[in-house]
């Protein structure tokens, strides 16, 4: 066994990258306050092809040294919008058809590995701020809410590791397939 070169990989440059289709997947930031949990957003966003990210609220924008360093040029790959309020993003989300989930522990959530996405459906996952979640107005525009089983003392993870959970969780159940046009 060997590390595979950088040549044997066959990595998209920025160009074909923008041009591939993605899967029918938007991250939403909501409030998120460390500027390497944004960065290790747009690094996980680019890694699954999906279509864009929400930058919501206090939730910094590049460019930004620290959003740079832990982004690895994904910043440049993966598309991004802010808005001022993540309501204002959802209401936009909505109208255009997303279904909006939530990524939180609430009354209503559903344990994640039973949350079965739709191959034919666009879904917004909506991350929350590192110390407050999900904002209570946020949630009651969702659609739906999932949350990561978790079994230790810790009933949290970091924003950027729960991005990379659900967002793989929520590809592999869509069978890997992009979707065709």
């Amino acid at each position: 066994m060997r590390k595979l070169s950088m040549e044997e990989l066959n990595r998209l440059t920025v160009a074909d990258f923008k041009n591939t289709r993605k899967f029918p997947l938007t991250l939403v930031l909501d409030n998120v306050r460390s500027l390497h949990n944004v960065g290790a957003a747009f690094r996980t966003a680019d890694a699954f092809a999906i279509e864009k990210i929400w930058l919501c609220g206090i939730t910094g924008r590049p460019p930004q040294r620290e959003i740079t360093k832990t982004a690895l040029g994904s910043t440049e790959s993966v598309v991004w919008e802010y808005a001022a309020t993540t309501r204002e993003a959802l209401q936009q989300l909505k109208a255009a058809g997303y279904v909006l989930v939530a990524v939180e522990q609430t009354t209503g959530s559903q344990l994640l590995p039973a949350f079965q996405p739709l191959p034919d459906q666009r879904y917004a996952l909506i991350m929350g701020n590192e110390v407050f979640g999900v904002e209570d107005e946020v949630l009651a525009l969702c659609d739906a809410a999932v949350e990561i089983p978790q079994f230790g003392t810790k009933h949290s993870l970091n924003v950027s590791v729960a991005a990379g959970v659900v967002l793989w969780d929520f590809i592999s159940k869509l069978g890997w397939q992009l979707p065709t046009e």
